[in-house]
């Protein structure tokens, strides 16, 4: 039978390891391609999300979920591709 400690630590990696942060890259139509905007969120919550829509490379839609950081700044938190369905 396995050593107990040697199952927690490998339980305790794996745990670890889904809290790391993943670094999502802007694409071109990202709010924060080029860097971050000139002007700052000054009147949205610090710690509020919201949504940004756009057609990205190779004409595809995404949605992107910002969230505006204590510095103001904008953090790309997660994208996902809209798929669209034909119904004909």
């Amino acid at each position: 039978m396995p050593n107990p400690k040697v199952l927690a630590a490998i339980a305790i990696a794996f745990a670890l390891s889904g809290c790391a942060p993943s670094t999502l890259e802007p694409i071109r139509g990202s709010i924060t391609y080029n860097g971050q905007p000139r002007t700052k969120l000054t009147k949205s919550p610090i710690g509020s999300t919201f949504d940004h829509k756009f057609i990205g490379p190779g004409g595809d839609q995404y949605v992107e979920t910002y969230r505006i950081a204590p510095d103001r700044s904008l953090e790309l938190l997660s994208r996902y591709k809209v798929e669209i369905v034909d119904s004909r």
